[in-house]
């Protein structure tokens, strides 16, 4: 096997669970959890997964979407689960799925999910291969299915806006050279 060569991982290989309290310095006046408090954790939790799969430092390169289903409040735990639902040659989605629970009541309401793509990196910074993703049951070949469309489209969307930006680029010389 060549050294940028690995063997394919498992969806649990890699899957991580975060949980943690939150407090009124997450809230807004409201007494919610702020959303970008919930991000950066979705955040943490997601490269979590993918630096487990890929077994090198992973940087965010796009979260493809977040919802926001139900309100998160101050004295719930929330717990992440992240799962890997995708891989490319370097790049990795992870699906980040999030849930509150009122200790007290022990009520648990899903909040929210979001999917996200990592990009592996070497020491110099550049993006380096991952491991093959093994979805091995129906529902981890589902999302896989799911997951490399939703690639398809940041693909074609990312060939969409970087012609934009050569267009008003282009248009832009034009008005300077006036």
């Amino acid at each position: 096997m060549a050294e940028t060569e690995h063997p394919p991982k498992r969806v649990a290989d890699s899957r991580v669970v975060l949980s943690t309290l939150m407090n009124p310095e997450h809230a807004n006046p409201l007494g919610n959890v702020h959303g970008g408090v919930v991000m950066r954790l979705v955040d943490e939790a997601g490269g979590l997964a993918a630096m487990r799969h890929s077994r090198s430092p992973a940087v965010t390169v796009a979260i493809d979407s977040m919802t926001f289903e139900e309100p998160i409040y101050v004295g719930n735990v929330i717990t992440l689960t992240a799962e890997l639902t995708y891989t490319g040659r370097t790049s990795m989605e992870v699906r980040v799925r999030v849930e509150a629970e009122d200790p007290l009541s022990g009520i648990i309401t899903f909040t929210n999910m979001a999917y996200l793509v990592y990009v592996a990196i070497d020491r110099q910074g550049r993006p380096r291969p991952v491991p093959a993703l093994l979805a091995e049951t129906p529902e981890e070949q589902l999302m896989f299915e799911q997951a490399r469309e939703r690639q398809q489209e940041r693909k074609r969307r990312h060939e969409r806006e970087q012609a934009f930006r050569e267009q008003h680029a282009a248009t832009e010389r034009g008005q300077q050279d006036e």
